[in-house]
Order: C-alpha cells, then structure tokens, then sequence
C-alpha cells in the first residue's frame, strides 16, 4: 500500500514538474515573440526621422502633419517596454499617423519620384509587413501562455508558480482606419 501512495506521489510531482517546464516554455516563446515585435517597431522608429526629413523637403504646408508624426514616435518610444497594451495603443497611433503621411504624398509629385523617399517607402512597407509577423507570432505565443495559465490542472502549478496571463499586441480602432486624403481642385 506504500509503495502505490509513494507511486501516486512521484507522478503527481513529476506531472507538475512537466507542466511547471511547459509554462516556463511559453512564457519564453511569448517573450521572444514581444524581443521580435519591439525590435521592428525600433526598426520603424528610427526610420521615422528620416521619412520626415525627406518629405519636409518637399511638403512645406504639411508641418503639423510632420510634427505630429514626430510626436507620436518619441511617445510610443517612452512606453515602458514591458506593456504592451500601451505600446501597441502608441504604436497604433504612430501608424495611422504614418499612413496620413504617405497619403498626403500623393500631393507631391516630385516628391514621390525622389529616390531617396522612394527607398524609405519600401523600407517602411517592408518593416511594416514584419511588425505583422512578429505580432502574430507574439500572439500565437501569448495564446498558448494564457490557455495553460487559465487550463486546467496546469493553472494550479502557474498560481503556486507566479505566472499570469499576458496581454496580446493589438492595435486600436482609430490606427486601422483608412486615412482620409482630399486633392485640391
């Protein structure tokens, strides 16, 4: 009869050790996830300067337009790094701003035919398109971190071990909006 009791003990502790190392994986891979997704963003803030440097050249009405664009880019970098629902909200906003500023380029003919600002388009739609891979990535892995957070037994071993659910890098309503761009007559 001790040696069964011995038994279920050693599986029980071995069963908790297994899901204490799943969730010490997830939260690794959710973290790698957030590494890939803040160094695109990094990427996007340190070629913001640039872009607006190239179309004030060009753009001399727009300077609340650049100002802003400005702004909003040394906000999303004072985020403190470690939340995401303030930084994705900052970053949101830096986008839209973003994407009003490439539509009102369209303005600017010269402008668009400026190589300089042409590779920084590209640069920028290309950096774009990996902040969306490292965000569905980080996603993917914060998902699995909250279903064995909140699942059961193995939300028993993340409650005695301190681990919490993360919050997903999503993007607000206003940054997803189509900018708005009127042409003169």
């Amino acid at each position: 009869m001790a040696w069964i009791v011995v038994l279920i003990v050693l599986a029980l502790v071995g069963y908790a050790i297994v899901l204490y190392n799943r969730l010490v994986r997830a939260r690794q891979m959710a973290a790698e996830g957030w590494s890939g997704i803040d160094v695109q963003l990094k990427r996007r803030a340190d070629l913001v300067p640039n872009l607006v440097e190239t179309v004030q050249g060009y753009a001399t009405h727009e300077r609340e337009l650049l100002q802003r664009v400005t702004e909003l880019r040394n906000q999303a970098r004072a985020v403190a790094p470690d939340d995401v629902a303030a930084r994705a909200q900052a970053e949101g906003l830096l986008g839209g701003a973003l994407g009003r500023l490439l539509a009102v380029v369209e303005n600017y003919p010269d402008l668009k035919a400026n190589q300089n600002f042409l590779q920084l388009q590209e640069q920028l739609a290309m950096i774009e398109n990996e902040i969306q891979m490292a965000r569905r990535y980080y996603n993917g892995a914060t998902r699995d971190l909250n279903v064995l957070v909140e699942s059961f037994p193995s939300n028993l071993v993340a409650g005695w071990t301190g681990f919490a659910r993360r919050a997903f890098f999503e993007t607000d309503e206003a940054s997803r909006a189509v900018p708005q761009v009127s042409f003169p007559r």
